[in-house]
């Protein structure tokens, strides 16, 4: 068995999921870091140097790579469920999808409050990384968010300790 975590960046799928992990005793992934360390390259470089559609095929990749792990908790990147072969992958996996659901001004002051997250991703439209394009891009996202996902937590004021929490009961209750 193992979970997808799925959201919008700075939901907090890696800091939770690294959490759950731990409590599992479970391995964990995240999509991104695997894109990442493999080709030596930030995802905003390899936005600039390749494009978008370069670094989703290398998202999809990870993705199918990792519908084969076992005991993991999987954190994919924010947009990695716009693709049909990855909402496939995804749905046919037979994990849960637990998606991170948090209000547009405040994943908008975390993503400002995360460096690492400025100087690594690239803006996602020509709002250039406003609360603006979070509203606009999460109203994409949304509904493919919530068509994948098994189970639905708002993080919006919650700790990654409470978040963590629910998602290890949850995976207990639904599994016992």
């Amino acid at each position: 068995m193992s979970v997808f975590l799925i959201g919008y960046r700075g939901s907090g799928k890696t800091s939770v999921g690294q959490h759950v992990a731990r409590r599992l005793g479970w391995d964990f992934a995240d999509s991104d870091s695997i894109i990442t360390q493999a080709t030596g390259n930030t995802i905003r470089d390899i936005f600039a140097m390749h494009g978008e559609e370069h670094f989703r095929l290398l998202e999809t990749t990870a993705v199918l790579d990792l519908c084969k792990w076992t005991d993991a908790v999987i954190a994919l990147g924010g947009g990695a469920i716009l693709r049909d072969a990855n909402q496939r992958a995804i749905a046919g996996s037979g994990f849960d999808v637990i998606y991170l659901h948090a209000d547009p001004e405040a994943l908008h002051q975390r993503i400002q409050a995360d460096p690492q997250t400025q100087a690594a991703r690239p803006s996602l439209t020509h709002l250039g990384g406003s609360v603006d394009e979070v509203r606009s891009v999460l109203e994409h996202r949304l509904p493919i968010y919530r068509r994948l996902a098994t189970h639905e937590i708002d993080v919006t004021h919650r700790s990654i300790k409470q978040v963590a929490d629910e998602i290890v009961e949850y995976l207990k209750k639904k599994h016992d």
